[in-house]
């Protein structure tokens, strides 16, 4: 089966959109993403053997439901409120009812280990500027990390969103890192796009589509001027080579731009 490093996936009759797994075109991945539209009153179950999961609201209002607790959470969408989160490990059950009509992203990813289940709130992953006043100030992006290995090390997965300033770049500079990555992006208005970049190819990035980056590939990415865009980003650990804030490896060629000046 091809290897591929971009999707347009499109949403079954079901309200499923299936982006990776262990066994299609994506599956160096090493994970199985995909994203679900729920209308108001319908529920939905996880619960994986071998694989942790992890349940985040985009859109709408929801009730999580996992080893006796329930919390019901609202989110406007992913540009102007925060997360929300569900990670359990292996074997646990999550059940999601629709209050309103929703749309949530599930990551799994194979994990033996056992680890606390927590529901991580917008307080625990405030967004974060990046790059203002550097490169021209055209790579300016709110950045939030809900989960990575310093915050669970017993997660084989990172969860975070990026959101880019219109006309803006993010992942910038260019860089690489040994485990694979998914973006999965959207845009405030339906007809938004962006450019994204894995290694020499590039893809136009539009509202549900998604970029499956392989380990070592450069990756940076751009939305045009008069649009914001939404990047769910989501990496995955290798096994005694976990993820690290610290590892990002930029391009060689670029780093002279730390210090230039721009007009």
């Amino acid at each position: 089966m091809e290897k591929k490093l971009f999707g347009y996936p499109e949403f079954d009759a079901s309200g499923e959109e299936i982006l990776s797994t262990y066994e299609n075109e994506y599956r160096d991945m090493l994970m199985d993403v995909r994203v679900y539209r729920m209308a108001a009153g319908t529920a939905r179950t996880f619960e994986r053997a071998g694989e942790e999961v992890a349940v985040l609201l985009m859109s709408g209002e929801i009730e999580y439901v996992w080893e006796g607790n329930a919390k019901t959470v609202s989110r406007k969408d992913v540009f102007t409120e925060g997360p929300w989160a569900l990670h359990v490990s292996s074997g646990v059950k999550i059940e999601v009812k629709a209050v309103k009509d929703s749309e949530i992203l599930v990551q799994c990813t194979q994990n033996e280990k056992s680890f606390a289940s927590k529901l991580y709130c917008p307080d625990d992953a405030p967004w974060g500027y990046s790059s203002v006043g550097k490169f021209g100030n055209v790579a300016k992006r709110r950045v939030n990390t809900i989960f990575d290995h310093d915050i669970n090390p017993d997660s084989n997965m990172v969860l975070g969103e990026v959101l880019n300033d219109r006309g803006n770049w993010s992942g910038y500079l260019p860089h690489r890192h040994p485990q694979p990555e998914l973006y999965y992006f959207k845009f405030d208005r339906p007809e938004g796009f962006g450019a994204s970049y894995v290694g020499d190819d590039v893809f136009k990035s539009v509202d549900n589509s998604f970029s499956a980056i392989p380990g070592g590939r450069l990756h940076p990415q751009a939305v045009a001027p008069g649009f914001q865009m939404y990047t769910c980003w989501m990496i995955r650990h290798l096994e005694g080579n976990p993820w690290l804030q610290t590892d990002r490896c930029e391009d060689e060629r670029y780093v002279w731009m730390h210090d230039a000046k721009f007009e």
